[in-house]
């Protein structure tokens, strides 16, 4: 349950008692549910792994519902957060996290950004050279790290990778090592390293690769800077990126396996009293914890393919929608009071959103069964990068989303209005 998605069964189950309920009104043709027992599992699974000093930096941008922050805050005092905008790290404060749990990663900061997340006190990752002399001049105190690309190469999706020879994110290590190194043997604040090699798509190794060459660069770096009395450098993020399976004939790495090979590669890093680790999982900590249900509007039926019109497209499936190769979710098919249908239709399904543009079609030629106006079409796997990605084009109100734990139900963020849509605008 832990590593793996949430079952038919229990999703089934849960969308008959939120239709017994009334938690699916007439108006809410799409919703979005979290199963937060899931949830919860997941991340205590996370803190399990890793030493009790971590700090585990929960990546806002795969999921920003203030409520499913909150919720995550109260399960252990090492779980924070990681903000890749102000607005993120305001957010983040807002919704209770103490400044030390807050990790601030945009790689475009201005100096009033910088300033800010400075006063604020939370930990800051530098993204380049030059904004390393932006902090420079400001009188940094506190908590900061650069970002350095380890350059280990790319993974299976090119777009969510970010350790190739080139990247639009970090040092890239192996173009800019001597400078690397002079950084940190000229600011004594300077105490911290951070990578991430991908999101998806990209192996364990290739993870522990880039992992081991900072590793490496920072034992060689504490040598030096102890010689001259500067304070170790001691805060190592790892990112996150660890894949998830969005697939439920795929087994994906566990964590256990990850943490393994970190330490065969890393031996040290767990220490705690030479190291605090921070990790950045979002996708492994929230996608499979969500799954969206969405009302069949109407289905067409055309010579070899059938199209199942819903509720959710590419306002809520961008990636889904613009890159079907590389990203895809399993789906089910439930009648109008819950019940999981079976069987298969003499022809393919493509499952195609509401929005004006011929490329909104959320999976093409899938194998269901039968479909009717008035079923619902589960997607599976939807809790995390969906929702933090919406689309206004077309101007849709937000869904509905729903947490639940067992049979009790909470609203985390009710379905837009068409008054609070309009405000949107102006």
């Amino acid at each position: 349950m832990i590593q793996g998605n949430l079952g038919v069964d229990s999703i089934g189950k849960a969308l008959r008692s939120a239709l017994s309920k009334g938690m699916i009104r007439e108006e809410d043709s799409a919703v979005i549910f979290y199963d937060l027992l899931f949830l919860e599992a997941r991340l205590r699974h996370l803190i399990s792994n890793f030493p009790d000093n971590t700090l585990h930096g929960l990546a806002i941008k795969a999921n920003p519902l203030r409520r499913i922050m909150e919720f995550a805050r109260m399960v252990a005092s090492n779980i924070g957060v990681e903000a890749a905008s102000v607005g993120e790290m305001i957010m983040a404060l807002r919704a209770g996290y103490r400044p030390d749990q807050v990790v601030f990663d945009s790689p475009v900061k201005t100096v009033t950004d910088l300033k800010t997340a400075l006063t604020a006190g939370v930990h800051v990752n530098i993204d380049n050279l030059s904004e390393l002399n932006r902090v420079a001049q400001i009188t940094p105190s506190g908590s900061i790290g650069i970002r350095i690309n380890p350059q280990v190469g790319v993974g299976t999706i090119l777009e969510s990778s970010v350790a190739g020879d080139y990247s639009k994110f970090g040092v890239p290590f192996n173009h800019y090592r001597t400078e690397l190194e002079q950084a940190f043997l000229n600011y004594p604040w300077l105490t911290g390293v951070h990578l991430h090699v991908g999101s998806q798509g990209c192996p364990v190794n290739m993870l522990t690769d880039g992992i081991g060459v900072l590793y490496d660069f920072v034992f060689e770096l504490n040598t030096k800077r102890k010689t001259i009395g500067f304070p170790p450098v001691s805060v190592f993020d790892i990112g996150g990126g660890l894949p998830i399976s969005y697939q439920f004939s795929m087994t994906p790495p566990s964590m256990e396996e990850y943490v393994a090979k970190i330490a065969e590669r890393a031996p040290q890093l767990f220490d705690p009293s030479l190291f605090k680790l921070i990790t950045e999982f979002g996708r492994w900590t929230y996608t499979n914890a969500g799954w969206t249900v969405s009302r069949v509007e109407y289905v067409k039926h055309d010579p070899g393919v059938n199209t199942a019109m819903i509720h959710v497209g590419a306002d809520l499936f961008v990636r889904e929608c613009l890159n079907p190769r590389d990203w895809q979710h399993e789906y089910s098919v439930f009648d109008r009071i819950g019940n999981l249908k079976i069987g298969k239709d003499d022809n393919p399904y493509n499952l195609a959103g509401p929005l004006c543009f011929s490329g909104d079609i959320i999976a093409k030629n899938v194998i269901l069964p039968g479909i009717e106006e008035g079923d619902f079409v589960v997607i599976h796997d939807t809790g995390g990068y969906t929702f933090s990605m919406w689309s206004r084009y077309n101007s849709r109100q937000t869904p509905r989303i729903i947490g639940y734990q067992g049979d009790r139900f909470e609203v985390l963020k009710e379905r837009e209005t068409l008054e609070e849509l309009q405000r949107f605008w102006e």
